[in-house]
């Protein structure tokens, strides 16, 4: 880390005191003796007597001498700078080796620790007691939705029609949380739900590839059940109140988020519609007509919304 500035100037570094030490070559007193222009002269007297180097390869006598004591300090100094070089080199290669590793790394992070924001994250965040749905509504109508019931966090043995917990059994059941909605009327009442896998990204893929392939969240025989619980407005919402749903399978953590609505009178639904279908422009079913498709997507896309805020935290989050 940089140090803090303390405020002071730095203190300027000296010179050499070879900077201001006299010198013939240099100043006003520049003696003509020491110059390359000076004039010709007796040696040693007018001009100073210069005698060039022996070269390395020959001795005082002139004779050739090996030159293997002077060169090999400097064959090993090129050595070594090849060596650095290679080094160097090796070093950038297994750098741009672990750049391109980290995207698979920091991906295969965030998943895992997107499976543990089911106790990590408070309830209040992940299932708001209020909701707002803007344009959630048919036609674009606003929606307010107001919490009146959270679940216990459980397994997943009676929040699932048994075919469709056949269907998730692959990827396994970590913790099921769920909370119950009402609209602002109180005619409707919403279970979302939150499923925390024990799959890893490629079961979850293999999942959303079978869903979508198989056309699974289109099936009536594949439904959520819902969270009835006592003393509020879902009281009477059971299996045979369900009137449109739907189910999401993500594969950038290891979740399953769903909705299913219904009426808060308890009214039975015979055939229900899922809400894909059922927002669809010209729809006159009778979930597509009370808007009930809608709140089950408008509801599972706002808590999915939430959620994956919390997964993008993770993966940007800065160790300490």
């Amino acid at each position: 880390m940089t140090a803090p500035d303390s405020g002071t100037a730095p203190h300027p570094v000296a010179p050499p005191p070879y900077y201001d030490a006299p010198s013939p070559y240099r100043g006003p007193g520049l003696d003509p003796a020491m110059s390359w222009t000076a004039s010709a002269g007796t040696p040693g007297r007018d001009r100073p007597v210069v005698t060039f180097g022996e070269p390395e390869g020959y001795d005082e006598r002139g004779r050739g001498r090996s030159l293997i004591g002077r060169v090999a300090p400097r064959t090993a100094a090129a050595a070594a700078c090849m060596v650095l070089g290679l080094g160097l080199i090796g070093g950038a290669v297994t750098g741009s080796w672990l750049l391109d590793d980290g995207g698979d790394t920091g991906a295969a992070s965030t998943f895992s620790s997107a499976a543990g924001l089911w106790h990590n994250v408070p309830v209040d965040e992940l299932f708001p007691p209020t909701v707002q749905g803007t344009g959630a509504g048919p036609g674009g109508a606003d929606r307010t939705w107001t919490r009146i019931a959270v679940a216990p966090a459980t397994g997943c043995a009676d929040a699932f029609d048994p075919l469709l917990r056949k269907v998730l059994a692959p990827v396994g059941c970590q913790r099921l949380i769920r909370a119950t909605y009402t609209d602002a009327t109180q005619s409707y009442v919403t279970t979302v739900g939150l499923l925390f896998t024990k799959a890893d990204p490629a079961g979850m893929t293999a999942l959303a590839k079978r869903f979508q392939t198989e056309h699974l969240d289109r099936r009536t025989d594949l439904l959520p059940l819902p969270y009835a619980a006592k003393g509020t407005a879902a009281e009477r919402f059971g299996a045979h109140q369900r009137a449109s749903w739907t189910i999401s399978v993500l594969t950038d953590a290891p979740v399953v988020s769903y909705a299913v609505s219904g009426w808060a009178d308890g009214r039975t639904v015979d055939s229900p519609q899922p809400a894909a279908d059922a927002e669809v422009s010209g729809a006159t079913t009778p979930a597509a007509q009370a808007g009930l498709g809608n709140e089950a997507q408008g509801l599972a896309d706002r808590v999915e919304r939430r959620l994956r805020q919390y997964i993008v935290g993770t993966a940007t989050e800065k160790p300490s």
